[in-house]
C-alpha cells in the first residue's frame, strides 16, 4: 500500500478508475505498454479530492508477539503534488503520534511527531529507514509506495500473470535523494486497476521485504479502487505487518493544517 497503499495513502492501495485510461488508450492504439505509461497510470491513482481512511496496522514478530495500531490516513493532491498524513488513535501509548509526507519539487519532505517528546522531527538521511511505530514499514517505504515511485528510474521488464491477474512488472531504482537502503524495487502492477499487487524490496539480489495485496481484497468506493487489506513481510527478520482499511470517504473541506509541518499532529 501506506501512494500506493498505504500504505498508501493511495497508490498501491488506493487507485482511481480513471487511472487505467493511459494503458487502455495505449492498448486501443495498438501500442505496447511502457514504463512511462504504467507509471502514469499508477500516478493517476492519487485522487484530486481529499480522502480519509480509517486503518488498522497489525504487527507481529517471529515469536508470535503482536500489536495493533488504529488511526486515520488523510491524503490530497495540490498542484499534482501528494500530501499524506497518518495519525494514530490507539494504543494509548501512541495516541496522537503522526507522520506527514509532502511531495515537493525541491525534494520530498517527511515529518514525524511523538506525543511523549512533544516535538516534530524531520525524517532524513539514515532515519528514513527507521521503523514506523514498530511496524514493518519504514518512513522510506511509505514514501516510495505512496508517491508511486516518483523521481525513480523505472524499467518495464515483462508481462506476467500473478494470482490470476495480468500484470506489468516494473523494476524501480530509488533516486539518490531517497536515501533508501534498498537497491531495487520490483512491482507487479495489475493491468486492469493500475494497483501494485506485489512489491519486492531488494538489497542486491536478495528480497528483504515484500508487500502483497490479494486480488479478492480489491474493492471499489465510488470511482476509486482500493485494497481492503495489504501485507508487508520482512523476510529477513521473520516479522510482518497487515494493513486493513476500515473505511474510506471524500472530504473536500479537509483543512490545510493536516498537511502543515507545524500543525499536522493537532487533533480534531
Amino acid at each position: 500500500m501506506l501512494r500506493r497503499w498505504i500504505v498508501g495513502g493511495c497508490g498501491a492501495v488506493l487507485c482511481g478508475v480513471a487511472a487505467a485510461l493511459p494503458l487502455a488508450a495505449a492498448a486501443q492504439a495498438g501500442a505496447a505498454a511502457t514504463a512511462d505509461t504504467v507509471l502514469a497510470c499508477m500516478r493517476g491513482n492519487i485522487p484530486q479530492t481529499l480522502t480519509i481512511k480509517d486503518i488498522l496496522l497489525s504487527a507481529s514478530d517471529r515469536n508470535g508477539s503482536s500489536r495493533t495500531l488504529q488511526g486515520r490516513l488523510y491524503a490530497s493532491r495540490e498542484q499534482d503534488k501528494l500530501r499524506a498524513m497518518i495519525r494514530i488513535a490507539s494504543p494509548s501509548d501512541l495516541a496522537g503520534a503522526a507522520y506527514l509526507l509532502r511531495e515537493r519539487d525541491g525534494g520530498d519532505e517527511m515529518y514525524t511527531y511523538l506525543p511523549a517528546l512533544a516535538k516534530v522531527r524531520r525524517i532524513s538521511g539514515a532515519a528514513v529507514d527507521g521503523s514506523l511505530w514498530g511496524t514493518d514499514l519504514s518512513y522510506g517505504d511509505v514514501k516510495q509506495i505512496a508517491n508511486a515511485f516518483t523521481g525513480s528510474q523505472a524499467r518495464l521488464e515483462k508481462e506476467e500473470t500473478l494470482a490470476g491477474r495480468a500484470t506489468h512488472v516494473l523494476s524501480v531504482v530509488p533516486s539518490a535523494a531517497d536515501s533508501a537502503r534498498f537497491s531495487l524495487l520490483r512491482a507487479w502492477v495489475d493491468a486492469k486497476t493500475c494497483m501494485a499487487i506485489r512489491v519486492d524490496f531488494l538489497d542486491g539480489e536478495t528480497v528483504r521485504k515484500r508487500l502483497t495485496v490479494e486480488p479478492q481484497d480489491l474493492a471499489q468506493s465510488g470511482g476509486y479502487w482500493y485494497a481492503s487489506q495489504a501485507l508487508m513481510k520482512d523476510l529477513k527478520e521473520g516479522s510482518q505487518t497487515r494493513l486493513k482499511v476500515l473505511g474510506i470517504s471524500a472530504d473536500k473541506d479537509l483543512a490545510d493544517r493536516y498537511f502543515n509541518p507545524g500543525t499536522f499532529y493537532v487533533g480534531n
